[in-house]
């Protein structure tokens, strides 16, 4: 079985990539950058960094869901302080943006507030890849794509976590006497 994942920027084979491939391995940190700061940017969230610490714990995930075709998030304790989006798709479907776009999709759903009541569906679980996406203190992410003949798989690390009960999410409230 042919299985590739994107680390950062390298794309690993277990043949040699096409300079398609390379090339879309090379530009892969700031395509998933550039989406997730375009929605943070639409509600006032400072912008993100590239974190590659976290796109190594990414792909690591991302390849034993590939290995083991188990779409589920990792371990929190694992992974202590950072928060975790998951994707999976059709193999070569969907760009980069459209897979984070999917996530940001449930801003249809969102409602700025104390975490975890920001939801009009009254679910948290209907909106919580967005709010990661856009958590105020969240400043650090790293992404992976691991591939098998049939599935990709995205997984990003936020850091610091986000979705955390009892704080607010949403763009910035007015200053106090502003």
């Amino acid at each position: 079985m042919n299985k590739k994942i994107v680390i950062g920027g390298l794309l690993f084979a277990l043949c040699s990539p096409p300079a398609q491939a390379q090339s879309f391995a090379a530009a892969f940190p700031a395509r998933v950058l550039a989406a997730h700061n375009a929605f943070r940017a639409q509600v006032g969230a400072p912008p993100m960094v590239w974190d590659s610490a976290l796109g190594t714990s990414a792909a690591a995930y991302a390849q034993q869901m590939a290995v083991t075709s188990r779409f589920e998030h990792s371990d929190r304790r694992a992974r202590r302080g950072v928060g975790e989006n998951l994707w999976m798709g059709t193999r070569g479907a969907f760009s980069i943006e459209t897979m984070v776009g999917d996530w940001a999709s449930e801003r249809r759903y969102f409602v700025p507030g104390i975490f975890p009541n920001v939801s009009r569906t009254g679910n948290w679980i209907d909106v919580g890849h967005y709010t990661q996406m856009i958590w105020p203190t969240t400043q650090r992410l790293g992404c992976a794509l691991a591939t098998t003949a049939r599935t990709d798989y995205l997984v990003c690390h936020y850091a610091p976590a986000g979705n955390i009960d009892g704080r607010y999410v949403g763009p910035p409230l007015p200053q106090r006497g502003s």
